[in-house]
């Protein structure tokens, strides 16, 4: 009986030592299991986000580049009206200096001049250069060549000097024109430079948005459509 009882008390130890030792064993391989099947940060997700600030930050470019090719181009439609209008101050100074020309066609009767009279036809000229310069008609180069007879005779008939008058006008017409050209050249050119610049930037927006799978900006419903170009407005005359 002593023999039977000390045998189970021996072995109640070693049991519950083997039942820890069990027990042990199974958290184990539960965490092993748990470890394994536990999902694992990727740098896929920390890709996915350097793509998504990129499209984000290339849109934003993107609607930069509309707003300044916007302002390029209505400097463009403005540089158009100058030009429109210096072509057609041009065309009236030439019809008015054709004119006086076709009026120079008659000679002049030679006679002896009456005393002071070349003073007056001087005065004539200064006054009617004047007058011009006063609305733009002619520059103020030109201005100071007459005052100075430079290239112009101030003795001549009140009808010749009004002829060479009308022809300087339009010489003066014709730079302006020449220079509102250029001018509109020029903002033509900066105006396809922009819109070059956006359709560039919208194509990578939407290459940007593919690659990150976000989607389409609902800030605007045509981001993805390529920009205007200036061949929409009608060509300067």
């Amino acid at each position: 009986m002593e023999t039977a009882l000390d045998s189970f008390l021996v072995s109640v130890p070693q049991a519950a030592a083997l039942w820890v030792l069990m027990l042990l064993g199974v958290f184990l391989l539960a965490g092993l299991f748990a470890r394994r099947t536990r999902p694992v940060p990727e740098p896929v997700a920390e890709a996915d986000a350097d793509a998504r600030r990129y499209a984000s930050e290339v849109s934003v470019a993107a609607g930069r580049a509309a707003a300044m090719a916007e302002r390029r181009r209505s400097a463009w439609a403005e540089a158009q009206q100058e030009l429109d209008a210096a072509w057609l101050a041009f065309d009236a100074a030439d019809k008015v200096a054709l004119q006086a020309a076709k009026a120079c066609a008659y000679p002049l009767m030679s006679r002896r001049r009456k005393p002071g009279e070349n003073a007056e036809r001087q005065r004539y000229l200064h006054h009617a250069a004047s007058a011009a310069a006063r609305n733009r008609e002619i520059s103020i180069a030109q201005l100071n060549d007459i005052f100075a007879h430079r290239g112009w005779n101030p003795r001549l008939h009140p009808v010749v000097q009004e002829s060479a008058l009308r022809q300087a006008m339009r010489d003066h017409r014709w730079a302006q024109y020449q220079k509102a050209l250029h001018h509109e050249r020029a903002a033509w050119q900066e105006a396809e430079s922009a819109a070059e610049a956006l359709r560039s930037l919208r194509r990578e927006t939407a290459a940007a948005v593919t690659r990150a799978g976000a989607g389409q900006p609902a800030a605007d419903e045509q981001w993805w459509a390529d920009a205007w170009t200036t061949a929409e407005l009608p060509a300067a005359a």
